[in-house]
């Protein structure tokens, strides 16, 4: 029953890098926002660049639920 409770806490914790990726992926965007504001024609290269930073930054959330998932079913 310990074990059981100490994952579910465990996995909960590590899912907290999930409102860093949220704040990542805001960021980005706003950036975009912000360069497409200041020099329009930019534009695709901006978002060229920011659907790379969107990709790396979703990776990053990939990698906390596997571990999440990890804590719950693996062990």
């Amino acid at each position: 029953m310990l074990l059981e409770s100490e994952k579910v806490i465990g996995a909960g914790l590590a899912t907290i890098g999930l409102a860093g990726v949220g704040l990542g992926i805001g960021t980005v965007f706003a950036a975009l926002i912000t360069g497409a504001a200041r020099n329009p024609s930019l534009i695709n290269q901006l978002f060229t660049y920011a659907l790379l930073g969107f990709a790396l930054t979703e990776a990053v959330a990939l990698f906390v639920l596997m571990i999440a998932f990890l804590l719950l079913f693996a062990f």
